[in-house]
């Protein structure tokens, strides 16, 4: 049976950064052949800048489909599954699917929709990624433009649900596999620490929350979470039984940021053959754990073994399976570290080689 496509959600109000991080992630998909559902809504049609960020290989103008009848989490019958099953029917698949929910969809009801039937074999959610305004946040607005969540939301019609910005935003938390607390740079060291610290608190056991700027996140971060979120959703339940409502995205305030992983930092790691590959696994989730590693992947040579062994790590969680022949390579263990600005690269090193 063919794997099945990963597909990512993005959500987070109008203005927190959404469109600007998937931009980001198309200028940097690195080979990646990407297809976007875009749930635009009101009279802005697709971003333009969004196309300016596909390359041939990542996307093409028939990658990109946009959903503007209403609300993605109100239109999921009629709007998303038709779209889903065309994307899906299509004889040049894509390697992922990224979904960019309007500003005021609940991402529940989204999740639900990948276990219909006809799609729930062919495609899984990858991870659910939460977008948030870092200083609105701080500042308790949850959005920084709430006169303009409030007229996207009066536009749609098929909107069945009146909520709060506060519980619209604990909803999004609670879905959320990450959390990316964008516009770092316009808050302080304290107040980015204490904002992501205390989304930590607030978010279920495991979500990574990271700090960005302009939505620049690598993509080995963004993408390849491997969660299967839609066989998860008793952990992510709405917190308010509510519909929910509209509001669109982020097309003001972005400038170009060609290559801003200023917030992010990634090193190489390599040691010789390791004898036993389950303990190594073992001392990789260790390491992880103790210097909070975002991801970890590589190949590993182990004692006796012909193949390598792959290793892909998000957060704790460890997959290793044995890939192909080393052949004439150099039976050498090469392991990429991806974190936060700040890592202890030295004390990272000396746990993942002793």
């Amino acid at each position: 049976m063919p794997a099945k496509i990963p597909a990512t959600v993005v959500t987070g109000f109008l203005g927190a950064g959404k469109t600007t991080l998937i931009r980001h992630m198309l200028q940097n998909a690195e080979g990646k052949k990407i297809a976007l559902i875009i749930n635009e809504f009101g009279d802005l049609g697709v971003d333009g800048d969004i196309l300016k960020g596909c390359g041939e290989g990542t996307c093409t103008e028939d990658d990109i489909v946009e959903l503007s009848n209403g609300c993605i989490c109100c239109t999921v019958a009629d709007d998303f599954i038709p779209t889903m099953e065309q994307l899906l029917s299509r004889d040049d698949k894509p390697d992922h699917i990224v979904i960019e929910t309007s500003g005021l969809a609940l991402p529940q009801p989204l999740i639900r929709a990948f276990n219909w039937p006809g799609i729930s074999t062919k495609v899984t959610v990858d991870g659910v990624v939460t977008v948030v305004d870092g200083r609105a946040v701080h500042d308790g607005q949850f959005a920084h433009n709430v006169d303009a969540v409030d007229a996207q939301r009066a536009q749609d019609e098929n909107l069945d649900h009146e909520t709060p910005l506060s519980e619209l935003f604990e909803d999004q938390v609670a879905c959320a596999d990450m959390i990316v607390v964008n516009k770092t740079d316009l808050l302080n060291e304290d107040e980015a620490v204490a904002l992501t610290t205390r989304l930590k608190t607030e978010s279920r056991q495991g979500v990574q929350v990271v700090k960005a700027a302009m939505g620049a996140l690598p993509v080995d971060v963004l993408l390849g979470q491997g969660i299967g979120a839609e066989a998860d959703l008793e952990s992510r339940h709405e917190i308010h039984h509510h519909h929910h409502h509209h509001d669109d995205d982020d097309h003001h305030h972005d400038h170009e940021h060609e290559h801003g992983h200023d917030e992010f930092e990634s090193f190489i790691v390599t040691r010789g053959e390791v004898t036993d590959a389950a303990a190594f696994a073992a001392q990789v989730a260790d390491t992880i754990r103790a210097h909070g590693i975002l991801r970890l992947k590589g190949f590993v040579a182990v004692v006796g073994k012909p193949m390598r062994l792959t290793l892909q790590a998000v957060g704790p969680r460890v997959d290793t399976y044995f890939d192909q022949p080393f052949g004439d390579a150099p039976r050498d263990t090469r392991l990429v570290v991806i974190g936060e600005t700040g890592l202890d690269q030295a004390a990272i090193s000396a746990a993942l080689t002793a």
